[in-house]
């Protein structure tokens, strides 16, 4: 057994210890943003805790049967995001941890589950050729909801409100950073009460491209019905709305501080409220990854703790303390370095990053080739990530079927300075130039020590090839995040490179790979919205992505995804880095968290309990 496997072996499958029952600890509250006052037709909240460390009133014994009889039903649930949550709307998010912020009020009709199947949520059941629901030549899906469905005002959750999304995110002036999931549909037809048939432009290999995991979330037509077009993120309703969504999910908002903390509480008209477990539900934001897993791990002061992206020296200590359990498996994505085919010089002023204003050298296809053969990928998983991760050149690794073994970055500095000199790049002293243009390049990421650790490796590999970093670290909650006024995200993109994580949400590769056709380059004329942040545009590229669409062999399909993949690498339109298998951490007596590689680390959050 590797020593890889072993490590994940010994941290997931731990002898269980001591119980050991610990409530997060309530946050000082500064004025928070509170959601809407509930509307005349909503049922009285249900009783909570004057105090938010207080535990509500409860009942003396577990209610039903799904409940452990020795664990007291309610109190809080406490989460740590070290990347805080900035906007619950998740069709405006560019952040996971938005995204994760949103599932707990919002849902689709149907998440992936840690085994990579597909679960209905809203849906009454999952659609197939074997029962009807998806049309055998891929024309159409047609799905049942679950009848009598509720949003968190008291009202109807309706076929409307699903067509409504559809058209909210397809117009492009909303900017939806989802629009991907949304573009294949022709329309949304209401069949009955609880019937909605999907057309699609042309046929789909993919049935469940759209209202499944997290782009597929689900918007109140009554609360964002002003709210499609450029209002979305303009007008002061739908700003409101955007910090305050009306939901179906088990949790309603009771406060949100953008870049802050967001506390849930109980959603009385929640199809199975008498089965949730918990009043109330806490995600803290800010600090980061190494003090999130101490909270869990060492202090027990929270029940949960996303993405340890700890370098491997601090977190196996942390994790060996027995207080906690590590949840890893799957994908947690690729880290990677993106490369921008614009150009951020401030003095641009606004034209800055702008997809007209091509990068001064980073469009020399030499110069993008040296700097992905110059990285020491080895280098940054053995001292940095251990078994947390594993070196890839890669950008898309799950599922197995289309993992090219095309691929190769094992790392040759002779080559790539040979690359250069032989493109022009002259070095006569530490950096390298042409036509007075400096191979200076800035690159940016969040702030994480794991990632500063790894801008440090990547700094040294380049200064051997001629190439000055300048380094950037930025606030998780600010880089992630989608407000388009601020200059430091990831979307917006002033800089040379920047490096972060993401991966498919899907096991069907099409949505993802759309991130890089030339019509997601994002830009100010999509509020900076579109999914591809480096403004690569490769006709080549995008007549392999047309070619995916249509195409329903998937065997096929699989080709021309490996076809695409290779292209991007290739290219150098993006640098794959580390393939991550970073773990969460809950405490031992928190029973349902599951590692997740197409969903969220919480998307099945309505389910968990305390147990003894």
């Amino acid at each position: 057994m590797s020593h890889k496997r072993l490590w994940a072996w010994m941290t997931l499958m731990a002898v269980a210890a001591m119980i050991l029952a610990a409530c997060g600890s309530g946050q000082p509250q500064a004025q928070p943003t509170a959601a809407p006052a509930a509307p005349a037709t909503a049922a009285p909240a249900p009783t909570a805790a004057p105090q938010p460390t207080a535990a509500p009133e409860q009942p003396t014994a577990a209610p039903q049967p799904t409940t452990p009889p020795a664990a007291q039903q309610g109190g809080k649930l406490t989460i740590l995001y070290w990347q805080a949550v900035t906007t619950l709307n998740p069709h405006l998010a560019t952040g996971t941890k938005d995204f994760d912020g949103a599932t707990v009020i919002l849902e689709p009709l149907a998440r992936y589950n840690e085994k990579d199947e597909l679960v209905p949520f809203l849906a009454a059941e999952i659609p197939t050729i074997a029962n009807g629901g998806v049309a055998a030549d891929g024309t159409s899906v047609t799905w049942k909801i679950k009848p009598g469905l509720k949003w968190s005002d008291g009202t109807d959750f309706t076929i409307d409100d699903i067509i409504f999304t559809w058209k909210y995110c397809a117009e492009p002036a909303t900017a939806c950073t989802t629009k991907a999931a949304f573009d294949p549909i022709a329309n949304i037809e209401k069949i009955d009460d609880t019937t909605l048939k999907i057309t699609w432009k042309e046929p789909t290999a993919d049935p469940y491209i759209a209202f499944v995991g997290p782009f597929g979330m689900i918007l109140q037509q009554k609360q964002f019905g002003n709210c499609i077009g450029a209002a979305a993120s303009t007008s002061a309703e739908c700003q409101a709305a955007n910090l305050a969504p009306i939901g179906t999910n088990a949790w309603k908002l009771r406060e949100f501080r953008p870049g802050d903390t967001v506390i849930y509480e109980r959603n009385p008209f929640f199809r199975d409220a008498d089965k949730v477990f918990f009043d109330e539900v806490e995600i803290k934001g800010g600090g980061d990854a190494t003090s999130a897993a101490r909270a869990v791990c060492e202090t027990a002061e929270v029940d949960f703790a996303w993405n340890l992206q700890i370098p491997k020296a601090v977190l196996e200590p942390i994790l060996a303390s027995g207080k906690c359990d590590a949840i890893a498996g799957g994908l947690f994505g690729v880290e990677r370095i993106v490369v921008n085919f614009a150009n951020p010089d401030p003095a641009l002023g606004d034209k800055r990053s702008e997809p007209d204003q091509p990068h001064p050298f980073l469009t020399d296809p030499a110069v993008r080739r040296a700097i992905s053969l110059a990285i020491d990928r080895k280098a940054i998983d053995d001292q940095l990530y251990g078994p947390t991760g594993e070196p890839t050149c890669n950008i898309l690794v799950v599922p197995a079927a289309v993992n090219s073994p095309n691929t190769k970055c094992d790392r040759d500095v002779a080559e790539a300075n040979r690359i250069l000199d032989e493109a022009g790049w002259v070095r006569n002293g530490p950096v390298r130039e042409k036509n007075g243009v400096k191979l200076i390049v800035s690159f940016q990421t969040s702030i994480n020590t794991l990632r500063q650790s790894s801008q440090a490796i990547i700094k040294s590999n380049l200064a051997e090839i001629g190439i000055q970093v300048n380094v950037k670290a930025i606030d998780a909650a600010v880089f992630f995040g989608g407000d388009p006024g601020n200059p430091d995200t990831l979307n917006k993109f002033y800089a040379d490179l920047q490096m972060y994580t993401n991966g498919p949400n899907s096991a069907d590769p099409q949505q993802y790979l759309q991130g890089w056709i030339c019509a997601e380059v994002s830009s100010s004329a999509n509020q900076w919205n579109g999914s591809n942040n480096g403004r690569y545009c490769n006709p080549e590229y995008d007549a392999l992505f047309e070619q995916l669409k249509k195409e329903l062999n998937q065997e096929r399909r699989a080709q021309l995804a490996i076809q695409m993949n290779d292209l991007l690498v290739n290219d150098g339109a993006v640098i794959p880095l580390i393939n991550r298998r970073t773990p969460n951490a809950k405490l031992k007596n928190l029973e349902g968290p599951t590692f997740n590689t197409f969903d969220s680390s919480i998307w099945n959050i309505a389910t968990w309990r305390r147990v003894p």
